[in-house]
Formats: structure tokens, C-alpha cells, sequence
């Protein structure tokens, strides 16, 4: 990324604006490029003693800034989407446009988000273009997916049909999980060459083993999940697959072959047996970071023994293997057993990272509550009909106590801004300690001395007589 401040730039630039389209020899028109977010921007360098008691790491804070960023992003003008369809609205297409446009069997799809006009909630739109339902009842498996409800799975909760694309589509509804790469793209999709020791080398697609279990072990849970529930999830593909996190990772596009393929009738246990399947052909995909590895699957099974453990080359030998009645994702569990608790472990200290980070925001939310007091008190223009009720009584230490701790100057009249100074003393404020402190006003004709434990007490007198109204 470049290292040029954008807040420096001229604004020509900062607006991203095309200098060839101001020449009148040139016909195209405006055009404007939209700024990433410089997110080292948003707080200011901290004190690391600070950092882990009092703010949310800055890799998880970038991350929900990110995600809350990609929420709001809205669509370019002129591409002809529905304003409104079935109670979602401000679509966003996810997918290109155009020539490039994928395919979903034999059918073309389209991937949006949109807004519900019910929570206003973002979710993800699946579109099947020129589907015609000839049975209601094919929504049926939707109905039952929608009520199934598991971490690896991405979940489903509503299907219809509708004309506001101008033709017959079919559009199935999803939880959006902002900024999920799938499987291809994160390990599959060759990666560009790198300049390394001043030569240009192709970067390599091996995943590590660990996290080859870690995702072996989170969709053959999703898939018990699916079977126990009476489903077969049939579309197990390494584009379908989305990782919403670090290595976790849930199964996309589910219910929807259920409604495509309705009137071909098929066995639950021949379709389930299929699951585990195309379950071995993702392993074999994903160890040598091939989607065609099952063309030459001799192949693959050397690669996969040279480069990771037996008890992987058996996991994916065996959901490979024939089919038969004895056969079902219960075994692999029996195969995998050990590797489970391994799995259990780095989820539990997942659950402790987070609810560190969530500590600290507790803490945050104590001083919020105290500077909202100030919000509430300083600077009042009236109450009671009192035009200078904030500048008397009570209420005057507190405005002085706010000038000490946010107003300080130096010896050359230079503010002070020094965060550690405003986090104490608001601590000291909130525990309400015996310590005193000078309090002087702007004028230097007044000068108190009082402790935090008397601010304090200002401030919940002042508070309670605005609270009583």
C-alpha cells in the first residue's frame, strides 16, 4: 500500500477525479474512485500498559470496522437493480456483471446483499436466473432448512420466486457474513508472484496440516448436522464453502439444489452417501490445492501422502470409498477422535480471547457513562429557569474538574493531550478515591481544593436534579 498521506493530497485527487475526462478531446465522463478507510486513522497511538485494559485489540477492531464498512457499501448507479423485491431492498450485486457471470448447474446465478425492510439487517441473496417453479411444494426443504440452525453452516431462511429482474428468478435468502472468502479463493486461486530475495517467485497454496483438520473436523460436524436433520446438503464445493473467520468456515448455498432438482426424485441415504463424496473430493482439493486433483486421483493420493499425515490420507480415502449401508459420517468421528479434542481446545481459548477483548470494553463502558454525566451538566444553557445553573453551586467544581482533566496546558501554553492523564483520573473519579487534588478556574481567581470523592458526589447530585427533570 502506499506510504503517501491522503489527507495531503490535492482534492482533485482525493475525489479520484479522471484528468482525461475534463479534455474536450475526450468523451467519457467524470468518474470517482472511492478512498479505502485508513484505519490506523480512527484512534491515536496509545500506551501499550493502556491498550489491553482499556480498547479491543487493533486486528479485531480493523477487522469489525471492515465488515461494518463492506455493510454500507451501496451499489454504482445505472446497473437496473429492483428497488424493492419481497421486502428487501439497497442491492448490492457481489458477483461481476456481465460476460463473466457464473454459473449455478445449468442455470446462471447471481449473488446480492440487501437490506430487510422488516430488521433492517443485512442478508445475502441467491438469484437463479429464468427458473420456473411448476410445484409450490419444492419450497418445502426450505421451509425445513430454515430451521436448522449450526456455527458451520450458513444459515438459510427464506425462498420465493419473483418478475422484478424482468424474467422467472428464484431467489433464496441467507445470513450475510461480511468480507467471507470461500476455500477456493483463500487457498485454491493461484496467487500472483512475489518479489522475494530480489527475484520474482510463485507463492505456494499449501495449507497447513492443522488447519486442514480444522476444517475436515468443522464441515463433517455441519454434515452430521444436515443428516441427523433428515437433509442432504449436495453441494459440498470449495466455491460454496465460506471461511467467516480465522479457519472458521461454513457451508454456502444450502436448500437450493432441494428446489432445483425437486421434480427428479432421489433416496435421502444415496444423496447423503454422496455428501461424503464430494466431502473426500474437497480434501483431495484442497491438499493439493487443485479443483481437477480427482482426475487423476493416483496422483492426488501421492501428493497427499508426501506432503501430510496417514490419518489424513485414510480420512480422505475413506469418504471416497464405495458406499454402503454401514457407511455414514458417524464413522469418520471414530476415526478422527483425538484430533477432535485438539479442535476443542483452540475453540475454548477462542472463547477466551474474545471474552478478554469484551473486558475491556466493560470498562469503556464505565467511563462513557461518566463523561456522558459531563455531556449532561457542563455548559447547560438553562434548568429551572436558571441561565447559569451550570456555572454555580455543585455544578461549578465539576466544570473546573473537567478543565483539569481535559483542559491542561503546558508550561508554554501548549495543550496537554495525554490520554493516561484523562484514564486515570476518570478512574479515580469513578472509584471516588480520597485523593485531592487543585482545581483552578480559567481566570486563576479561584482555587479549590477537593478530593475525587466530593467531585464525584457533584456529579451525582447534579445528575440525579437533571434526572428528576
Amino acid at each position: 500500500m502506499s506510504s503517501a498521506n491522503p489527507y495531503e493530497m490535492p482534492p482533485e485527487h482525493m475525489l479520484g477525479y479522471d484528468g482525461a475526462a475534463i479534455d474536450a478531446y475526450y468523451s467519457a465522463s467524470l468518474t470517482y474512485t472511492r478512498q479505502p478507510l485508513n484505519y490506523h486513522l480512527y484512534t491515536l497511538p496509545r500506551p501499550e500498559a493502556l491498550a489491553h485494559k482499556y480498547f479491543v485489540s487493533d486486528d479485531i477492531r480493523e477487522e469489525l470496522q471492515k465488515r461494518s464498512e463492506t455493510i454500507h457499501t451501496t451499489a454504482p448507479p445505472g446497473l437496473g437493480l429492483p428497488e424493492e423485491m419481497q421486502g428487501y431492498h439497497t442491492l448490492v450485486p457481489l458477483e461481476p456483471i456481465g460476460a463473466d457471470r457464473r454459473k449455478f448447474g445449468n442455470w446462471y446465478s447471481m449473488v446480492y446483499r440487501a437490506t430487510s425492510s422488516t430488521d433492517g439487517s443485512t442478508y445475502i441473496l441467491r438469484r437463479v436466473e429464468n427458473f420456473r417453479l411448476m410445484n409450490q411444494s419444492a419450497f418445502g426443504a426450505i421451509e425445513t432448512w430454515s430451521r436448522l440452525r449450526h456455527p458451520n453452516i450458513v444459515s438459510v431462511h427464506e425462498a420465493f420466486t419473483t418478475r422484478a429482474f424482468n424474467d422467472n428468478s428464484l431467489v433464496v435468502v441467507y445470513d450475510d457474513h461480511p468480507n467471507a472468502q470461500t476455500l477456493y479463493e483463500a487457498h485454491i486461486k493461484p496467487k500472483a508472484p512475489q518479489f522475494q530475495n530480489g527475484r520474482l517467485q510463485a507463492q505456494s497454496n499449501r495449507i497447513s496440516e492443522r488447519t486442514i483438520w480444522s476444517y475436515v473436523i468443522q464441515i463433517a460436524n455441519a454434515i452430521k448436522a444436515v443428516h441427523d436433520a433428515g437433509l442432504a446438503v449436495r453441494l459440498i464445493d470449495p466455491t460454496k464453502i465460506l471461511i467467516t473467520g480465522r479457519n472458521r468456515v461454513r457451508i454456502g448455498s444450502c436448500g437450493i439444489v432441494d428446489v432445483l432438482m425437486h421434480d427428479l426424485h432421489s433416496d435421502i441415504s444415496f444423496m447423503q452417501q454422496d455428501d461424503l463424496t464430494m466431502f473426500g473430493a474437497l480434501v483431495f482439493m484442497l491438499c493439493c490445492s487443485n479443483l481437477a486433483a480427482m482426475n487423476n486421483l493416483q496422483k492426488a493420493i501421492d501428493h497427499l501422502g508426501r506432503y501430510y499425515s496417514a490419518d489424513l490420507k485414510s480420512v480422505a480415502l475413506f469418504l471416497i470409498s464405495k458406499g454402503g449401508p454401514h457407511k455414514n459420517i458417524g464413522q469418520l468421528f471414530d476415526m478422527i477422535g483425538s484430533r477432535l479434542l485438539t479442535e476443542l481446545d483452540e475453540a475454548q481459548n477462542g472463547v477466551d480471547r474474545l471474552e478478554n477483548e469484551l473486558m475491556s470494553e466493560l470498562e469503556n463502558g464505565r467511563l462513557v457513562r461518566l463523561l456522558c454525566k459531563f455531556g449532561f451538566i457542563n455548559e447547560r444553557p438553562e434548568h429551572n429557569h436558571e441561565t447559569r445553573w451550570s456555572e454555580t453551586g455543585d455544578r461549578y467544581i465539576v466544570k473546573l474538574f473537567r478543565d483539569y482533566v481535559f483542559h491542561q496546558v503546558d508550561e508554554l501554553g501548549r495543550p496537554v493531550v495525554n490520554l493516561t492523564h484523562i484514564l486515570t483520573c476518570l478512574n479515580k473519579l469513578d472509584a471516588g478515591t480520597d485523593e485531592r487534588i487543585m482545581l483552578v478556574s480559567r481566570d486563576e481567581q479561584s482555587c479549590l481544593v477537593v478530593s475525587y470523592r466530593e467531585v464525584k458526589a457533584c456529579i451525582e447530585s447534579a445528575f440525579s436534579e437533571l434526572s428528576r427533570g
